[in-house]
């Protein structure tokens, strides 16, 4: 198993696309946002790559699917995050559409890695 083999994946390099645009996007967030919202959206784009890293160097199908099932739960927190920080005029109509066009790019990847790991355990 090659250690570093997430790195080539990707679901992971979109996943890295995700946290950069996020960070990105929150350097324009109101100050009283910064420990609440802000530390939110960090940890859980963070958590998409972080998951997907562990799930692929576990051993088990089984818990290569676990994670997998968890970086897309992490994505989809951002997407509600940012959702909600649009309504709340944090973000324009477009950041909106710019970040969600990309959440869905890896919401459709890290699916064909579930199915593929999936499978496996059946």
């Amino acid at each position: 198993m090659e250690i570093f083999g997430y790195r080539k994946l990707i679901a992971y390099q979109k996943a890295k696309e995700v946290v950069k645009k996020t960070y990105k996007l929150l350097k324009n967030f109101p100050v009283e946002e910064r420990y609440a919202m802000c530390d939110q959206l960090r940890r859980a784009s963070v958590s998409i790559t972080s998951n997907i890293a562990e799930g692929i160097n576990s051993f088990s199908v089984r818990d290569k699917a676990h994670f997998i099932e968890m970086a897309y739960g992490s994505l989809m927190e951002v997407s509600s995050q940012f959702e909600i920080a649009n309504e709340l005029d944090f973000i324009t109509d477009e950041e909106r559409l710019s970040i969600d066009q990309l959440i869905e790019e890896e919401a459709r990847l890290l699916s064909g890695l579930m199915k593929t790991y999936k499978l496996s355990t059946e």
